[in-house]
């Protein structure tokens, strides 16, 4: 009963897991090979990936059944989401590390419902928000910790990764709201390869400003960068951004969010054996009370 009635937060759940493997994968890759690099190069990916998946799945590899509406707005939520809201994001990342990067992305939750609230005219249940809170405070217990020496809990990192990572917040709040309203029904997989089509444009565009050819090119002959970045196209824009669409088609896009904001918990445990982050009591009790809240959204 819970698996049919509950297709949107599985959704967001998996998406949370699989943004925690792309999450390890592009931090890797953006140290290695620059994060405008591997934004494209990872969207080239996960376009072919949909490609095939769509040919087999569908018997037509492109999405020409879409609509107009479809095509205008899951557009704008590609360049929205992907140009400017994974461009900050990924900048974060050498900065702060995927894991902080993270913290700063609960902030999604909040933004997403308001947004939604405005522009959808969706509603939460007070039993969603006190969710909603639950997970978003356990995330930030998990992360945050007190400065040796000092009363209260204080954050420490450079104020440029901070503001990267609210842009990434930002753009992935708006860019939701708008792929919600750009689907209409339509399927989710073809949503996101329109998506990355125009996030593909819009890089090309900001590469061409940029002058940064020479970058990308360099990103291609890195056998470390591109194997972390045909891992983290798999499990981010091919899976990942296809299952949060999802997600929102089947929850409102305040619950999906906040479920989806679970990465920072689940990259604990990956963060201890790949990156040798040590992880404390007070990650612990703050994984506890962010699965208490997810719960709360299967009440």
């Amino acid at each position: 009963m819970i698996l049919s009635t509950h297709w949107g937060e599985i959704a967001a759940l998996l998406t949370a897991l699989f943004w925690t493997v792309t999450a390890l994968s592009f931090e890797v890759a953006s140290r290695q090979v620059g994060s405008l690099s591997v934004n494209i190069i990872r969207l080239f990916f996960a376009f072919w990936w949909l490609l095939i998946y769509n040919w087999i799945a569908k018997g037509s590899a492109l999405p020409t059944d879409a609509s107009t509406h479809n095509w205008i707005w899951l557009g704008l939520s590609g360049l929205v989401g992907f140009v400017f809201g994974d461009y900050f994001l990924f900048k974060s990342y050498p900065i702060l590390s995927s894991r902080v990067s993270m913290l700063i992305m609960t902030t999604v939750p909040p933004i997403t419902a308001i947004t939604g609230w405005i522009f959808l005219g969706e509603t939460l249940s007070l039993l969603h928000i006190l969710g909603m809170v639950l997970t978003v405070g356990g995330i930030s217990l998990s992360i945050l910790g007190r400065t040796s020496g000092e009363k209260g809990v204080k954050l420490n990192y450079p104020i440029k990764g901070v503001l990267y990572a609210l842009g990434g917040a930002v753009g992935q709040s708006i860019g939701l709201i708008i792929s919600k309203y750009g689907m209409q029904g339509y399927d989710a997989f073809s949503s996101t390869q329109i998506r990355i089509i125009f996030g593909l444009a819009g890089f090309i565009i900001l590469i061409a400003i940029m002058g940064r050819y020479r970058e990308v090119g360099s990103a291609l002959q890195s056998k470390k960068g591109m194997s972390r970045i045909m891992l983290g196209s798999v499990f981010g824009p091919f899976l990942g951004v296809s299952f949060s669409l999802i997600a929102v088609k089947y929850a409102s896009t305040g619950v999906a969010s906040t479920l989806m904001a679970v990465v920072p918990i689940m990259i604990i445990a990956p963060s201890v054996f790949i990156l040798h982050h040590k992880v404390t009591l007070r990650e612990v009790i703050g994984a506890i009370v962010s699965v208490s809240g997810v719960v709360l959204f299967f009440i």
